[in-house]
């Protein structure tokens, strides 16, 4: 082979690899997704195949399909409690990747007390989140545990609520710390507060001493491939949930949110840049009565919001600082009474000069009470939503996907309401039969497609073919027509 024709096939080898070393090199962290629009595809095609499959089999609505593809994967089948770890395949978006416990031994708790911080009692939740080997931790009864301090998660740790009803509470509550791999399942936690200066074992071989912390529900701090659903949270000092210091590869899904103020904050500062590496999925959440802002506050990061029910905000739903990409679709919005708090969106930075370009969108939003969406960057080029009229079709979708938002068969929260707030649940809705063609793709959005990654691998896979070709051909006639 000619050097010009090696160098040829090099270039385009290397060529073809462009765009896979290009996104390696702008990763923040080693664990986030490389490519999060794929992520955000996937996400829409796990929830329109639940919702065609519902709209299949159970068109009277009587069935216990909902269209909700997390609580499709696992609740239908009467036997799950034969296999409680199959839920470790059901979570989406970026945090789906949460093993959580599985693989592991099961775990009983029995004792809902929280007596020692350093020497935890066998039996008890804080001496089965601290073990390091991989545990489905359950529970014998209805428990109320009222923490003493912080009760620090280690790795591989599911929390399954299922069957009982269990409340978290008290100091501290729930930190997740440098670990990875944890799922919350079906658990209240509410009325947290700050707790530290104190000694509280991390791991069977690990005591060390704890800081003031700020009385947040759930704490994720430099953790990845965490997944929280069907929690119900509550009034604390702090957030209800916040994640900063790099942590990524999150899910919240199927949570109910009253009571609070600043809700959930997702960033450490504005200063900390390996927070661009952030990247979290909000789905079938429901923002409830009593809430004020931060559904979530987001610095830097990726952060898709899809299918959420926003019933009370004071202040906003969504804001952010430090050019955070925002992709809200799907969610229905309903403002407040107040004139001047009806827009969605909060830049913490005033300058619009510095904001225009944040890649915030809106897609196939619903606007209701006079709420609207200020998208910027590439957010302009899609739909701008603000107050207009209703399609009734994913109004009732929504109220569909987040129909059993919160823990199940126990008050969600702190009045111990079952309600909505966001429109009535019509019990499985109507018969699928008078649905149109947009059904599906209105569900999570518009149905405007995501952009793929450009044709780089193609067109030069294609081009390192041609080469190959003429390099053959070129050898066949030099050769005489022989190989």
């Amino acid at each position: 082979m000619h050097p010009p024709i090696t160098f040829i096939l090099f270039f385009s080898i290397l060529t073809s690899l462009l765009y896979l070393i290009r996104a390696t090199l702008n990763l923040s962290l080693p664990y986030q997704h490389p490519y999060p629009e794929a992520v955000v595809q996937q996400v829409q095609r796990r929830i329109n195949a639940s919702i065609h499959k519902r709209h299949i089999l159970d068109t009277s609505g009587s069935g216990c399909l909902t269209g909700n593809p997390i609580d499709d994967c696992w609740k239908c089948d009467p036997n799950w409690r034969n296999d409680r770890q199959r839920l470790a395949d059901c979570a989406i978006g970026f945090g789906q990747s949460a093993l959580g416990g599985k693989g592991g031994e099961y775990y009983t708790v029995t004792d809902s007390s929280d007596n020692d911080v350093v020497n935890p009692t066998p039996g008890t939740l804080r001496h089965a989140v601290i073990q390091t080997e991989p545990l489905w931790i359950i529970f014998t009864s209805n428990m109320h545990i009222n923490l003493k301090h912080e009760l620090i998660i280690n790795s591989y740790k599911t929390i399954d609520g299922r069957d009982v009803t269990v409340h978290v509470t008290g100091n501290g509550c729930v930190t997740m710390q440098d670990v990875t791999n944890v799922i919350i399942h079906n658990i209240r936690i509410y009325n947290c507060k700050p707790s530290g200066n104190v000694d509280v074992r991390s791991t069977p071989t690990h005591v060390g001493r704890r800081g003031l912390s700020d009385g947040d529900g759930v704490s994720i701090s430099g953790s990845r491939n965490i997944w929280i659903d069907h929690c119900s949270l509550a009034h604390c000092t702090d957030g209800l949930i916040d994640a900063i210091l790099g942590s990524t590869a999150i899910t919240v899904s199927n949570c109910y949110f009253t009571n609070h103020n600043e809700v959930m904050l997702m960033g450490h500062d504005d200063e900390y840049l390996p927070d661009k590496g952030m990247q979290v999925t909000f789905a079938f959440n429901h923002f409830g009565k009593g809430l004020i802002q931060r559904m979530p506050r987001c610095r830097h990061g990726y952060f898709h919001v899809v299918n959420n029910d926003f019933t009370e905000w004071k202040m906003y739903a969504i804001g952010g600082s430090a050019n955070p990409t925002i992709n809200s679709q799907g969610n229905r919005y309903i403002a407040p009474p107040d004139p001047n708090a009806k827009e969605v969106t909060k830049r913490i930075e005033e300058n619009k000069k510095k904001w225009d370009g944040w890649n915030w969108r809106t897609d196939g939003d619903l606007m209701e009470n006079g709420a609207f969406f200020v998208p910027s960057g590439e957010g302009l080029n899609a739909m701008y939503a603000k107050a207009s009229s209703i399609d009734p079709k994913p109004a009732f979708l929504v109220d569909q996907l987040t129909m059993n938002a919160g823990i199940f068969d126990g008050p969600r929260d702190d009045g111990g309401g079952m309600s909505f707030g966001g429109g009535p649940i019509n019990g499985g809705g109507e018969s699928g039969d008078n649905q149109n063609d947009g059904y599906f793709g209105m569900v999570f959005g518009s149905g405007m497609t995501t952009k793929s990654p450009p044709p780089t691998i193609i067109f030069s896979l294609s081009l390192v073919l041609i080469v190959l070709y003429v390099t053959t051909n070129t050898n066949i006639i030099m050769n005489g027509g022989c190989f």
